[in-house]
């Protein structure tokens, strides 16, 4: 077929393709193509002479404009960080019944304290800060050292059995592996204490009687006479229903036979004062919501 050879219906041109009796035709190129091509090499051009475009041996064209997304993006983040200056300066001087009265820097509480908490906080305490075996909840009232504003910002400044030179320091004495106690008195001792917190030991009068004096010669010393606790020592009151590393027999043998020492780090070198107010308020008012 010759590419001469025009078709019957359309008069135009062909190319001398055929497939399965379909002739292609040779049609021209729409004008709107060609219209928005040369558009876009113009674009290009205007585009190349205004900005940054073209990379040289140690620097680039700086375009008629001048613009400079670095330069514009630095001056972003200095707005940004004057901005933050302003609530973060407040958050880290003013008191805590201050803050909480300020409507404006509790809102920027809300909206940075759950990711620092997020970053630092949740992989020991949980998600929910409800913590788990071996880390204390944050929303369960039961505070280890106090759950005091002041408190709370000191413990998270220098950590507890941390490196710091000012760390809080608490330990539970292994009395089985030390010989202190045999493994029948320390049998003995769990049911008096599982008794103390309203636990159902089943275990006889005399029983508890003899538990109580071993309670009174070794641990009354740091728990309190009465069992409470005493946060001046970071001693877990044995009272109530909340258990770190558990309330159950194994648990509770394990705890007074090996000992227990918790670790938490010093955030004073990773956290500002601000942030540290913000963890404060934030862990101080999920506990109020879940009811503390």
């Amino acid at each position: 077929m010759s590419v001469k050879e025009r078709d019957p219906l359309t008069g135009h041109e062909t190319t001398g393709h055929e497939w399965n009796g379909i002739t292609e035709l040779n049609t021209r190129v729409p004008r709107a193509v060609w219209f928005f091509i040369a558009v876009t090499h113009i674009w290009a051009l205007v585009y190349w002479v205004l900005m940054p475009a073209w990379p040289l041996v140690t620097t680039y064209t700086k375009g008629l404009l001048g613009y400079d997304d670095r330069e514009r993006i630095e001056q972003q983040v200095l707005t940004a960080d004057a901005e933050q200056a302003e609530w973060t300066r407040a958050l880290a001087t003013l008191p805590v019944e201050e803050i909480r009265q300020d409507a404006v820097l509790m809102a920027r509480v809300e909206q940075t304290a759950p990711a620092l908490y997020g970053d630092s906080c949740a992989a020991c305490h949980g998600s929910d800060a409800a913590g788990g075996p071996g880390f204390p909840s944050l929303v369960d009232g039961a505070w280890l050292w106090g759950g005091d504003a002041g408190t709370i910002m000191e413990t998270l400044r220098v950590g507890i059995n941390a490196p710091h030179p000012e760390s809080r320091w608490a330990q539970m004495l292994a009395f089985g592996e030390t010989g202190i106690l045999t493994r029948p008195q320390i049998r003995t001792v769990v049911d008096y204490v599982q008794s103390l917190s309203g636990l159902d030991t089943e275990a006889a009068p005399d029983r508890l009687a003899e538990g109580e004096t071993i309670f009174a010669e070794n641990c009354a010393s740091c728990h309190g006479e009465n069992a409470k606790g005493i946060q001046e020592l970071g001693a877990p009151n044995l009272t109530d229903d909340f258990w770190i590393y558990g309330g159950d027999d194994a648990s509770m043998f394990t705890t007074i036979n090996l000992g227990r020492q918790g670790w938490m780090p010093a955030w004073e070198d990773r956290l500002t004062v601000a942030e540290r107010m913000a963890l404060t308020l934030y862990i101080q008012d999920l506990g109020a919501e879940q009811g503390e």
